[in-house]
């Protein structure tokens, strides 16, 4: 009897999100409300794991977080790529914010997913491989509904489907 499999990822697609920063920077840099203000994007690091937000007000913040979601979603990315939970740091009227990617399934994460799935399909083999989860199972049927399931769920995190085996 066969054994059919996928893993379950958060990945990020390095090319994409250089072409949303692209854009967002271009946007930034032609509107007319950030004329001759700090308002800027920049990488949060050399790995570039993240974004970080500069502005001269929260507003203006806000304003470019905004940006950043309608450029991700053009680009048929989830919005739940970047993680907008770090507060806000300001001095000396400059305001900045830092939005680390969400990437990878953490072990607690990954623990509550298969939980999820396993409840719910109990013939289902799940095993935890680093930051994935691999699902396995005889019938392609069940691994179908595996993956609606978990499409379903709403999770925090943006969630891939690889290695149909």
């Amino acid at each position: 009897m066969s054994s059919f499999s996928f893993d379950i990822v958060s990945e990020i697609d390095k090319s994409e999100v250089n072409n949303v920063f692209d854009q967002v920077k271009r946007e930034i840099s032609s509107r007319y409300d950030f004329k001759n203000t700090i308002a800027g994007i920049e990488w949060l690091n050399d790995n570039k794991n993240g974004f970080k937000v500069l502005g001269s007000s929260e507003m203006q913040i806000e304003a470019i977080i905004d940006i950043i979601r309608k450029k991700l979603s053009a680009r048929s990315l989830s919005q739940k790529l970047i993680d907008t939970s770090k507060d806000l740091e300001s001095s000396n009227m400059k305001f900045g914010k830092e939005l680390p990617f969400a990437s990878g399934i953490d072990k607690d994460k990954a623990k509550i997913l298969s939980n999820s799935l396993r409840a719910q399909f109990p013939k289902l083999k799940i095993t935890i491989i680093g930051e994935s989860l691999r699902v396995s199972s005889s019938s392609k049927d069940e691994l179908q509904n595996a993956i609606n399931k978990v499409r379903e769920l709403d999770l925090d995190y943006p969630v891939q489907f690889n290695n149909f085996r």
